[in-house]
């Protein structure tokens, strides 16, 4: 019977080639709650990803989302109630189509819209510009961007397909310090709305844990050491277990 909550993982397993690269995962996320996956790099962040939206089997466990069963279930329909906002994406735009359109193009899952967009997906692709803060770049083109902008523009891409759950893999990937900042604000804004879907935030980097998170993740060679609330899972003890290394958290 599928699970009513978000994401319901029970003892995921991953092998390829011999390699154990998740080992035995076990995962609830309920509505309301926004929680961030963190751990070294080769913990197993980015495999989380894959085998949740399915380009990555399991080998063996059960994965439960928004009430579908992985194997039982269409997973390429279910990708479409998923907005997945990965630094991948950002190589395959197309450099000269208007960030209006980009974020059209979230709505058919198609890169480059090939055609023009109507008054009805215009005036929703509006809406999501200014809910992510960017109304004034509606006609510039990708190429002009900058990587915080682009960051921006790929959620609302992600947002134009109404979905209930958004899953963000270390989308601060290449942002300085700045820019990092100020989308980190966004982030925060954005994930304390009451419309928002569930966000899901692939990290490494403590500092990129601002307040809307409500739950922590923590991976280590990929097994889950530790989860819960972010007051009980990221405290010094826990995340020296799981970097392998002395940590003062203050």
């Amino acid at each position: 019977m599928p699970s009513s909550a978000v994401i319901a993982l029970s003892n995921v397993t991953l092998t390829r080639d011999g390699r154990t690269i998740l080992n035995g995962i076990n995962w609830r996320i309920e509505a309301g709650e926004h929680w961030v996956v963190l751990g070294p790099n080769g913990s197993g962040k980015t495999s989380l990803i894959a085998a949740l939206t399915g380009y990555k089997s399991p080998t063996s466990g059960t994965i439960h989302i928004l009430g579908k069963t992985y194997g039982e279930n269409d997973w390429f329909q279910l990708r479409k109630q998923i907005g997945l906002v990965s630094s991948a994406l950002d190589k395959l735009m197309a450099h000269d189509e208007p960030v209006l359109e980009t974020i059209v193009s979230g709505k058919y899952a198609m890169i480059d819209l090939w055609r023009e967009p109507n008054l009805s997906d215009k005036r929703a692709a509006r809406t999501i510009l200014k809910r992510i803060e960017c109304s004034h770049l509606a006609k510039r083109p990708w190429a002009q961007l900058s990587q915080g902008e682009r960051q921006r523009t790929l959620i609302g891409r992600a947002l134009m397909s109404k979905p209930k759950l958004l899953m963000l893999d270390e989308p601060c990937a290449g942002l300085d310090p700045v820019a990092r900042e100020h989308f980190l604000q966004f982030l925060n804004r954005l994930g304390s709305k009451k419309n928002t879907p569930t966000i899901v935030l692939i990290t490494h980097h403590l500092e990129e844990i601002v307040p809307a998170f409500t739950h922590a993740l923590l991976l280590r060679g990929g097994k889950d050491i530790a989860k819960g609330s972010v007051n009980k899972t990221l405290t010094s003890i826990l995340l020296s277990t799981a970097f392998d290394c002395q940590i003062d958290l203050r």
